[in-house]
């Protein structure tokens, strides 16, 4: 299906407005503190991965409370992240996350997490809960996950149907369910119910692989975190986050990629670079 003429292309040029770079007087507070209640006991690296990622895209503090076994994964390999309840600015919940097989510690933190009203990045296994959030919201489904998540709201569409029209779906998805859809795919879709729609084009198909998708949510979760109050002043500017969340993310697979496979955890730490780039103007971009 053609790109309808309204879809606009997001480029590097508009995603480095939405680079924070610190200043003199910033601290890891300013900077933004990102929480994340993502992985589980059989997908402990999802967690990983966000919180790698996160890191990587320019956040003052992640702070992680998860299930204990992630934790432990988590701290092993970013012993910076805090584990200790505290102040958030925005929130990544789900990735790694099965919801039919979650518990009810897992069930009761994800809902407290909603109800504090902060941006939210809403992923995999917390898809479920999108009614439940008091917030604005940014959801990041592949084309299956967001057949389910129209399911529930009395839409039938199959993945494949979704595959073939993903704009038209994306924005379907945005004014039914009241959020912002980050549609995943060779071409990623942003489209908000305020009527903003971007694409991206620029991922590798090597991007197809496990984990890559952890890792856009903890770029996602950055950059909304870094940006919690502009979006409370104006929840459009999901969308613009998304948008750049994607394009760096796949600016990054090039990167790693060089034409080649590459593993989600290089991934995420290739990010960084393209964070980089993007505050500095660089023109390879």
């Amino acid at each position: 299906m053609m790109i309808p003429a309204e879809w606009g292309d997001w480029a590097p040029a508009q995603a480095r407005d939405w680079i924070a770079v610190p200043g003199a007087h910033d601290d890891k507070y300013s900077r933004g503190v990102l929480g994340l209640l993502t992985g589980s006991a059989d997908y402990p690296g999802a967690a990983v991965l966000g919180v790698e990622a996160a890191l990587h895209s320019g956040v003052g503090m992640v702070r992680y409370l998860g299930p204990q076994r992630a934790a432990d994964f988590v701290l092993a390999r970013r012993p910076e992240t805090v584990t200790a309840i505290g102040r958030v600015q925005a929130w990544l919940l789900g990735s790694g996350m099965d919801a039919a097989a979650r518990d009810a510690p897992t069930s009761a933190s994800l809902a407290s997490a909603l109800a504090e009203g902060l941006p939210t990045v809403i992923d995999a296994g917390a898809l479920d809960l999108i009614g439940a959030a008091t917030g604005p919201v940014v959801i990041t489904p592949h084309a299956r996950e967001l057949a389910g998540v129209l399911g529930r709201v009395g839409i039938t569409v199959s993945a494949e149907q979704i595959a073939e029209a993903p704009g038209e779906w994306a924005v379907r998805a945005a004014e039914s369910l009241a959020v912002t859809v980050l549609l995943k795919g060779s071409v990623t879709h942003v489209a908000s119910p305020l009527g903003v729609r971007l694409t991206v084009a620029r991922a590798t198909p090597w991007l197809a692989t496990a984990g890559t998708g952890d890792v856009l949510g903890g770029v996602l979760g950055a950059l909304v975190a870094t940006h919690s109050d502009r979006i409370r002043a104006d929840a459009g500017a999901l969308a613009s986050l998304a948008a750049t969340a994607s394009l760096i993310h796949g600016l990054a697979a090039h990167r790693v990629s060089a034409g080649g496979p590459f593993t989600a955890l290089d991934l995420a730490g290739t990010v960084s670079q393209v964070v980089r780039d993007l505050a500095t103007g660089n023109p390879e971009l």
